[in-house]
């Protein structure tokens, strides 16, 4: 239950042999792209907190240029992939019109060993990209470390090694530099914001696992630990401040779209009868919902949510007017909210693309996006 606010392929292959374990199974086969946007409701803006303010500056540049950027997660999955994905960098590589990458977490699958070896294996496969890679970590190699199949660590000590080894520059992106504004004075050097042509960019470390709620079995627990409830506190309220800022900053910049970037899908399909029979299913996930959702209705423009961690592709409003998980997080309706869930693990054939428009397009949509098969 959530604490209520109180507390070369050859070298690839070579590697595998030592680190990688069988990939976790995908779930149900992809969807159709959709590409709609619901109006959005107009209602006065609430005042923002105050939030801690980052020790790094952003990329402000604003031109009227329309962009493209990319979005994967959940990759690379077992042997099999690890070895692909050398090729998958340089397809994105490729893609030379792309701002950015955003990879919205899980650099394994949840049945391999979270050792040090293997992030650093990652780490130089992220430094070959030859544009700025935004990275948020998932639940797989964090927070579910404790598994005694993924080398029954300390989530938290595996959450600290994951922030030296893929954030010791705070403040910058990985691949090419494109500066970003980080909640490093927080200890969150992996949550960042930036703004691109009047387009808002929030990226969240929220977690899969019911957002690191679920014990940690593989350690001998059975329910939650202080120091667990006590890590998961501190991240939301960061998490909050974070999304709270960004929504203000984009008022007050009076900017044409928010993007938020998270591992965790909060509306997950496979989760939705659990979830329904007992709504403390997600509770880890009730107030970051709450927060989007009072956001969202405040602001005068498209906001979209994209994320990973189910897998399966997905484009929808899922908290639109009549959505079931309306009654599940207790939340009003926000029609305005637009979801993208990238394809992972045995599904990870593709990136998704989104462009931008540029200021001048009459386009209802700020965001549209495709689906792009990888070369192999």
């Amino acid at each position: 239950m959530f604490v209520k606010r109180t507390l070369g392929a050859v070298a690839a292959l070579a590697f595998l042999a030592v680190t990688a374990a069988t990939p976790a199974q995908a779930e149900a086969q992809t969807q159709a792209p959709t590409q709609t946007q619901a109006p959005a409701q107009a209602e006065a803006p609430s005042p923002a907190p105050v939030f801690a303010t980052a020790t790094h500056g952003g990329d402000n540049t604003n031109d009227n240029q329309a962009f493209t950027f990319a979005a994967i997660g959940d990759i690379p999955y077992g042997a099999t992939e690890i070895a692909k994905f050398p090729s998958r960098i340089q397809d994105l590589n490729a893609d030379k019109d792309l701002a950015f990458v955003a990879h919205v977490g899980d650099i394994k699958n949840g049945s391999s060993v979270c050792s040090d070896e293997y992030f650093s294996y990652i780490r130089t496969q992220f430094d070959s990209f030859t544009h700025p890679l935004v990275y948020t970590p998932g639940d797989n190699e964090w927070v579910d470390c404790h598994r005694t199949n993924n080398g029954a660590y300390n989530p938290l000590e595996r959450l600290a090694k994951i922030r030296e080894v893929f954030f010791n520059q705070p403040g910058k992106t990985l691949g090419a530099t494109m500066p970003v504004k980080s909640q490093e004075n927080l200890g969150l050097r992996e949550d960042v914001r930036f703004d691109k042509n009047r387009v808002a960019f929030s990226v969240l470390n929220v977690q899969g696992s019911n957002n690191s709620l679920l014990p940690w079995t593989g350690l001998g627990k059975t329910t939650p630990i202080p120091e667990q409830l006590a890590e998961v506190q501190h991240r939301m309220d960061a998490v909050i401040a974070q999304i709270r800022q960004t929504f203000a900053d984009a008022r007050r910049s009076n900017d044409r779209a928010v993007v938020l970037m998270q591992q965790a899908d909060m509306f997950d399909p496979s989760l939705l009868a659990d979830a329904k029979a007992n709504p403390e299913a997600v509770d880890g996930f009730r107030e970051i919902v709450q927060t989007i959702v009072e956001e969202t209705n405040h602001f005068d423009a498209p906001v979209y949510l994209v994320n990973g961690d189910s897998h399966v592709f997905a484009a929808n409003q899922p908290l639109a007017a009549g959505s079931p998980w309306l009654a599940i997080y207790g939340s009003r309706a926000a029609d305005n909210l637009q979801r993208i869930t990238v394809d992972g693990a045995n599904n990870a054939v593709d990136y998704v693309r989104f462009t931008v428009a540029g200021n001048s397009t009459k386009e209802a949509d700020v965001l549209s996006w495709e689906k792009v098969p990888f070369s192999q």
